[in-house]
């Protein structure tokens, strides 16, 4: 009886993308590139802001946590994706497994309340520009950004205390690429209905009570705003536009996998590499490409390096 409280599976089989070898080793070069394109993107951000010293406040001050954290949870799941695409039997073991189901609430929770953050940062920025540097200090900042983190910690902490114990003694293939929580535990050797719907929840207070609190906040920030200018709406908007994008391109997945039963196995996929892989991608390039300070402080990173390299 104490056995079989206890895993005998040592190692998880991942279905992958798709069926086809082939297509498989079409898609290594693709994927491939869009994690380099990630992990470049990404740093850049990070290293941008923090080099140059124009970018030292506390809206880029979150903006280089936030691109750290799409750098984090992509390199959860990309890298095996891509190396599993040439290989026929595409393992992961038991530790493996629960670490990236870690990995993966760690760091998506803890940018679920990062985004809430990003959105305070802007209301104060836009309705109280003359408090904007007493109340965004750097002391704030910092808090700000680590409540984020031990958020997301305690989070992923709950999702794996859930699951760790569960007995594992048969099915070992998970149809997906990687250890996502409600195809791991359909392969538990008991009735999961009533765990995966607190499972779900758990991670649906937190995904849903974030996106309600950014809906709140961007709407007040703009109605506000308009009310008090005429140009204020046009102001707004290209100040917001990019988090606001950022947020609908990482809760719509987000929501749409836990509070959505997974049933079409083809969209559950297209929604997972969505949310680890094109996301993460996507963040940089849409703060670079709308926002003129960063690009202004590449351009003069740039000129600084061809500068000392001619002196040189």
């Amino acid at each position: 009886m104490e056995d079989a409280n206890h895993s005998v599976v040592s190692e998880f089989i991942f279905h992958g993308l798709c069926n086809s070898r082939q297509l498989q080793t079409f898609l290594f070069l693709p994927f491939s590139t869009l994690y380099l394109m990630t992990v470049v993107g990404n740093l850049l951000v990070v290293l941008l802001i923090i080099a140059d010293s124009h970018l030292h406040s506390p809206m880029y001050f979150l903006l280089a946590n936030l691109s750290f954290v799409d750098f984090c949870l992509s390199s959860v799941t990309t890298p095996k994706l891509t190396t599993d695409f040439l290989k026929d039997s595409k393992t992961i073991s038991f530790g493996g497994c629960m670490t990236q189901i870690l990995c993966v609430h760690f760091f998506g929770g803890g940018e679920m309340v990062l985004l809430v953050t990003m959105a305070y940062d802007r209301y104060v920025a836009i309705c109280k520009p003359l408090h904007y540097s007493h109340i965004m200090d750097r002391h704030k900042c910092i808090w700000l950004v680590l409540t984020s983190w031990i958020i997301g910690f305690l989070h992923a902490m709950s999702q794996l205390a859930m699951i760790l114990d569960l007995p594992f003694c048969g099915p070992r293939v998970v149809d997906s690429f990687f250890c996502d929580i409600p195809l791991v535990i359909k392969l538990a050797c008991m009735d999961t209905h009533t765990l995966g719907i607190v499972i779900n929840a758990d991670s649906g207070v937190l995904a849903t009570t974030c996106f309600i609190l950014l809906l709140i906040s961007y709407t007040y920030l703009l109605v506000t705003v308009c009310l008090h200018s005429k140009d204020g709406a046009s102001k707004a908007l290209s100040t917001c536009t990019s988090h606001i994008t950022v947020v609908v391109l990482f809760f719509g997945p987000c929501i749409f996998i836990y509070l959505w039963p997974p049933s079409i196995s083809w969209v559950d996929k297209f929604l997972a590499v969505f949310y680890t892989v094109i996301t993460p991608l996507l963040n940089p390039a849409i703060y670079t490409l709308r926002n003129k300070e960063i690009k202004n402080a590449l351009k003069r990173q740039i000129s600084q390096h061809v500068h000392s390299k001619s002196n040189f």
